[in-house]
């Protein structure tokens, strides 16, 4: 099977490509333009430790996760038996969705500019949710502020997280990055 070779790129990514590259790597005083962060992936968890008694939040989730990020996600297990918990070795805990390329880059556009600006209350996100290795986690409480779903696919509500997954060398540089991407931080209050 052979590929279709299109013009599209999604804006994000030509933003990045054409002079965003170019600032950090100039911002950073670094000697070789590859080594400039770099968003890698984009990971999405959905955690339904609840879904194991009602089938309906795991289709639910299922098809939220689906609409939202253009894959069809995999479930996630679990790997131990915990008895606190009531949960058995196997059991279905969660829904996971890697995103990639052009993906990544439709999915984190959308996300910083049309999602994050509709969630109520909003003064930004999270400056210290960092690694040591600069991969950023975003935690969305409720998944009604996606545009794509209308409210009936919503009824049983669920959070989920996004990894921002960054090749870099440490937090700085990752959050320089997210800033020029378009990342909306709250404003340090001193």
């Amino acid at each position: 099977m052979t590929k279709v070779a299109t013009s599209y790129r999604p804006k994000l990514m030509s933003l990045y490509n054409d002079s965003i590259k170019k600032q950090l790597k100039d911002e950073l005083g670094l000697p070789n333009i590859h080594m400039v962060p770099k968003l890698e992936k984009i990971v999405i968890n959905v955690g339904l430790g609840r879904a194991k008694d009602d089938k309906k939040i795991l289709e639910t989730a299922t098809n939220t996760l689906a609409k939202v990020t253009g894959q069809k996600p995999i479930q996630t297990t679990a790997k131990k038996s915990i008895a606190s918990f009531k949960l058995r070795e196997g059991n279905k805990i969660g829904l996971k969705v890697t995103l990639r390329g052009e993906r990544m880059y439709e999915f984190a556009d959308r996300l910083i500019n049309i999602v994050l600006p509709r969630i109520r209350d909003f003064h930004g996100t999270n400056a210290s949710a960092f690694d040591k290795s600069g991969n950023y986690s975003l935690g969305l409480s409720d998944q009604s502020i996606f545009a794509e779903l209308k409210y009936e696919e919503t009824t049983p509500s669920h959070g989920m997280q996004a990894i921002f997954v960054i090749n870099g060398r440490g937090p700085n540089d990752s959050k320089l990055l997210l800033e020029k991407l378009g990342m909306p931080f709250k404003k340090e209050s001193k």
